[in-house]
């Protein structure tokens, strides 16, 4: 990372620099055979491991000490706070209240904010308990075997992601089948209704503005589907929808149901709303008493980041390890490899939490930056991607950095018996998942000195290795430990963003595509009205569609 005013820690860290790209991970454990026992750390059952990162001691003395000089604790301070950290919209950054338990303290100076949360979490509690003991009922009486979430974005790709996580601790005694449609096409929401009864149907529509095209356009789809099937407009309308946005006016003027409407606050950001009534269909997957389960989780870790040392502190330390790696080892890209198909979408969601945040080439005082912020972040479910892109990571020409995520427990609540062997088998393959994920950090660092009779393979054959990566080990996946593992990269990206000097709560590259596409929207079946203002390849890609 360089600027004009060179900051000691990062003179340090540039003199580190250059001697860590040319010294391999091979020497770093030769050197110190209990490298693990000096870089991991274990906390409440999770477990860190980055004695396979490139670096020493010393550089994380000198990571902190760069931190201390971009006033992290300040920052730290800030957000746990209602002051306007998001500048850029004038706005606080309160996701951390959305878990914070119930305060009774009337002088507690988050107490209003707290019990507005409050007052959404007994509204939320009170829907999900009808829906899931059969009271909520549609037009018809029928009850409810069907929830399609209609959102996009954080209104999407969080529940989404967790709601498949978490599919293992859906209520086994009244199953309601929870559905996802975010593509403005239309695509998904039409796969999705053709096998759905209208009459036990029900759509959450969820929109923090209420005005998102996207959305709108399939809330506007899934209303005249259930009206052409059911008839009476007003009683789909009172049994069938759920809003969930911060504009009660425009909820009720889409025609919402009063007491159907859950609200949330400007203070969220959008990927970071999950733990708000967005999370609705979180909880009507797992029971209310589970959503609150994952809440705790991150709460856990908000403790945490607030007040571990930060030789300790596990977002402190993935995020100073990141900027180790991107800004003065240059490594850009960096995977998510989880080793459990549960957390299929997780990689994705964290794609949209880091990218979406950090993806910035503005200083908060509006000056442009001369330093990498955000890598490129990728990845699949880990024993997929062994079978797509692992021959890039091994042996390619690109250096990327990784985390591994797993388990240490699959099926934790279950007892074992010599008659239950499909169960068995399943142990078996969690054991094998483990082995692979253990086995590929190893190659990645060690390169073919992790490889038995590795001198008598041809060159196509080796491997260099010295591919850093960190490996994250949570008991099982559970809706605490889920809830952690959440909001342990949600800090991680707030550190970051205060050492790029950065603005992570905002979005400005995403508005201006959507007001683009509403610009050219007008042209599209009118080719006689293209404006010449517009480029040569928009006008010849317009009339293409005339």
């Amino acid at each position: 990372m360089t600027s004009k005013l060179m900051l000691d820690a990062e003179q340090q860290l540039q003199l580190l620099a250059k001697k860590f790209k040319n010294l391999h991970l091979n020497d770093l454990f030769q050197s110190d055979p209990e490298r693990f026992e000096h870089l991991h750390i274990e906390n409440n059952g999770l477990l860190f491991d980055y004695s396979k990162e490139r670096l020493d001691q010393n550089v994380l003395d000198q990571l902190i000490a760069l931190a201390n000089e971009k006033q992290l604790v300040r920052w730290i301070d800030k957000l746990f706070s209602k002051e306007h950290i998001n500048h850029t919209e004038h706005r606080s950054a309160m996701h951390w209240a959305l878990r914070t338990p119930r305060l009774n303290d009337e002088q507690d100076p988050d107490f209003d904010v707290n019990q507005l949360v409050h007052q959404q979490l007994d509204k939320m509690t009170e829907i999900v308990h009808k829906i899931q003991s059969g009271q909520f009922r549609g037009t018809t009486g029928e009850k409810i075997t069907d929830v399609v979430n209609i959102g996009v974005g954080g209104s999407d790709l969080g529940p989404l992601m967790v709601c498949r996580a978490l599919a293992p601790y859906q209520n086994a005694t009244d199953q309601i089948n929870v559905h996802f449609a975010s593509t403005m096409d239309g695509s998904q929401l039409s796969q999705i209704v053709e096998n759905l009864r209208p009459a036990s149907t029900l759509f959450i529509i969820s929109s923090k503005s209420f005005t998102t095209v996207d959305t709108l356009s399939n809330a506007d789809t899934a209303r005249q589907w259930l009206i052409e099937s059911l008839g009476d407009r007003e009683s789909v309308m009172r049994c069938h929808f759920i809003g969930v946005s911060t504009s009660t006016e425009k909820m009720q003027n889409w025609g919402i149901s009063p007491d159907l409407q859950l609200n949330l606050w400007d203070w969220v950001g959008g990927r970071y709303s999950l733990w708000s009534a967005i999370g609705l269909p979180i909880a009507i997957l797992i029971g209310m008493e589970r959503f609150k389960e994952f809440l705790q989780g991150a709460y856990f870790i908000d403790q945490h980041f607030r007040n571990a040392d930060w030789h300790e502190n596990l977002p402190v330390l993935l995020a100073l390890i990141g900027i180790w790696n991107n800004n003065y080892l240059d490594i850009h890209t960096h995977a998510i490899l989880p080793y459990d198909g549960r957390l299929e979408f997780f990689t994705s969601y964290l794609q949209q939490l880091e990218m979406e945040s950090n993806g910035k080439s503005i200083r908060r005082d509006d000056s442009q930056v001369d330093y990498p912020t955000c890598p490129i972040i990728w990845g699949e479910v880990g024993p997929n991607a062994q079978h797509a892109f692992y021959q890039l990571l091994h042996q390619g020409t690109l250096t990327v950095s990784t985390d591994f995520i797993i388990a240490k427990t699959r099926y934790r609540n279950k007892q074992l018996s010599k008659r239950d062997k499909p169960f068995e088998a399943l142990q078996k393959q969690h054991q094998l998942s483990i082995s692979n994920c253990l086995a590929q950090s190893r190659l990645l660092a060690f390169g073919s000195h992790a490889v038995k009779n590795s001198e008598s393979m041809p060159s196509y054959r080796q491997y260099y290795g010295n591919k850093p990566s960190s490996t994250i080990i949570i008991p099982q996946l559970d809706p605490f430990y889920l809830g952690t593992l959440i909001a342990l990269y949600e800090h991680k990206v707030f550190v970051q963003s205060v050492l790029w000097d950065i603005n992570p709560f905002d979005q400005w590259g995403v508005e201006m595509g959507k007001a683009i596409a509403q610009e050219l929207l007008p042209y599209i079946g009118h080719a006689a009205e293209v404006d010449d203002t517009l480029d040569s390849s928009t006008k010849g890609l317009l009339k293409a569609f005339n």
